[in-house]
């Protein structure tokens, strides 16, 4: 939660006053998504890139089953590549793809059921250098 602390002074007594403001949705998945590059894949995110990648995924990432990438079925994996890697990214296909998706999923943990898109899309922007997409 963020918050923010006022000072105010009554009969010469000062006071500290937390205002709380709730999260958005997409700021609760965020923070998801930041915990999940950290803990499960060791990498310390920029979270301006991280935000930036949630928001480029569009409202696709409240709905549960496109919000995750089934590591396990080709479609999925297809799908990363054609939409994300050659479409978003600008990539040109190639063996280079499939490897770099295999090495983001194996980095993400093959036996990890519930893989964010978010975050497989973070690691593949930053794997081809690419973040600039995103200033």
């Amino acid at each position: 939660m963020f918050f923010k602390i006022i000072k105010f002074e009554d009969n010469d007594k000062i006071f500290n006053l937390k205002l709380y403001k709730s999260m958005s949705a997409r700021e609760e998945l965020i923070v998801k998504y930041a915990a999940d590059l950290k803990e499960k894949c060791g990498v310390t995110p920029d979270m301006d890139l991280l935000t930036k990648v949630t928001i480029g995924c569009g409202p696709s990432i409240y709905n549960a089953d496109a919000a995750t990438v089934a590591g396990s079925q080709q479609s999925e994996l297809d799908t990363v590549k054609n939409n994300f890697l050659i479409k978003k990214l600008g990539l040109t296909d190639g063996p280079e793809l499939d490897a770099a998706i295999d090495a983001v999923i194996e980095k993400y943990g093959r036996s990890n059921k519930s893989k964010y898109r978010v975050v497989i899309y973070y690691l593949l922007a930053v794997h081809f250098k690419k973040e600039s997409i995103y200033n």
